[in-house]
């Protein structure tokens, strides 16, 4: 549930018991919007004041909201289950642009919700799913999938306790040098698993708000908090109470993300969502704004993206090989771009890369982004 903000850089640019945060297809630019598993398409017209949805009721199963910008703001759609379960968004739907959505609705009620300027609860309004239709799952491949990502996510939670843990400690020890070493590699588990974790509502501001996206009134706290203590004040002496937070609020994650039960939709939404992040974020430098460490993110990014379509890969090797192909090329190309900025066990900062080299990393990682946009049609498709 980033708000993520949208920065210019020169040419940068349920079945589901909870789904990832789901970028769907921009037709601007010229990317596919097919693939709705037979319920067809539902509209959506977002302004600065209205969020107005075609229907408000459908057959469950795989299910696609085309989102229109008609408004001035930057805008967000989300469709929540019950207690604010984000079932599926689509982020960064600027004005005048269409976007796709596609979520798999097991039978019960939903909200959907608009948000111009990407903040707030949103214009909220009722949805439905009716009657009864096979899940994905039933697709022995899928839930192959399914099973092998849900293995990749626990590895990284107990790998993100491990090294928050470490983090906290140096924090509250005062070992400025420690924590600053381990502030990345403990973001590293983070990022790789975000779209898991962004769906636990207010748990993902309170661990990874940047001190831009924070409302009136927004406590600060979490990975971003101590950055800033880190790398500007210069003074963790007072930081223990909010590390001692960020290992609470990391530790419930986890607890959460062992039990929740994936669609094979969230697998390639969230595949989606984690190069969106790059994209808006990491490329632009806002993301660890202060300790300009945003590279190791963009590789988390890139891993975790890599391990769902890897989960996906038999399904989408049988169902479009070309498909197949181009991931694997575009994966390989992006990885080899982002390696020429290696700097020992790490990276280099942020601040360090030209902005030619970021519009290349930011050409790589659009490059990828298109055909993975294919992906979450593919699996929807009976």
């Amino acid at each position: 549930m980033r708000t993520s903000r949208l920065l210019a850089l020169g040419a940068v640019p349920a079945l589901a018991v909870v789904a990832l945060a789901g970028c769907g297809d921009d037709k601007a630019d010229g990317q596919s919007g097919s693939g709705s598993g037979g319920n067809g398409k539902i509209a959506v017209t977002a302004t600065d004041t209205e969020c107005k949805v075609e229907k408000t009721e459908t057959a469950s199963g795989p299910v696609t909201f085309t989102v229109s910008n008609k408004g001035a703001k930057v805008t967000e759609f989300y469709v929540y289950a019950t207690g604010d379960r984000i079932v599926g968004e689509v982020e960064n739907v600027a004005p005048g642009l269409t976007r796709d959505l596609i979520v798999e609705l097991a039978a019960g009620t939903y909200e959907t919700a608009c948000k111009p300027g990407m903040i707030g609860n949103g214009i909220r309004g009722a949805f439905k799913a009716t009657g009864e239709t096979k899940p994905l799952t039933d697709d022995a491949k899928l839930a192959q999938a399914t099973k092998d990502y849900q293995t990749y996510v626990k590895n990284n939670t107990g790998a993100l306790i491990d090294k928050t843990t470490e983090f906290v400690n140096a924090v509250k020890s005062g070992d400025t040098e420690k924590a600053k070493a381990l502030f990345p590699i403990a973001r590293t588990y983070w990022e790789r698993i975000e779209p898991v974790a962004e769906s636990f509502g207010d748990l993902d501001p309170a661990i990874d708000a940047r001190e831009a996206d924070l409302e009136p009134g927004q406590e600060w706290t979490g990975f971003h908090k101590i950055e800033k203590d880190l790398w500007v004040t210069k003074d963790i002496s007072k930081s223990g109470p909010t590390a001692d937070k960020l290992l609470a609020d990391v530790k419930t994650i986890v607890e959460k993300a062992q039990s929740v039960q994936l669609s094979p939709l969230e697998l390639a939404n969230g595949a989606k969502e984690l190069l969106d992040e790059v994209a808006t974020g990491k490329i632009t430098g806002e993301e660890d704004i202060f300790s300009h460490t945003d590279l190791w993110d963009f590789q988390a990014n890139l891993e975790g993206s890599r391990a769902a379509i890897a989960a996906l890969r038999p399904v989408i090797e049988e169902k479009d090989p070309a498909l197949a192909k181009s991931l694997d090329e575009k994966f390989t190309a992006a990885q080899a771009e982002l390696d020429k900025y290696r700097s020992g066990d790490g990276w280099k900062l942020h601040n360090e890369l030209s902005e030619a080299q970021l519009k290349s990393l930011a050409d790589a990682i659009n490059a990828l982004a298109e055909p993975i946009s294919k992906v979450a049609p593919l699996v929807a498709a009976k």
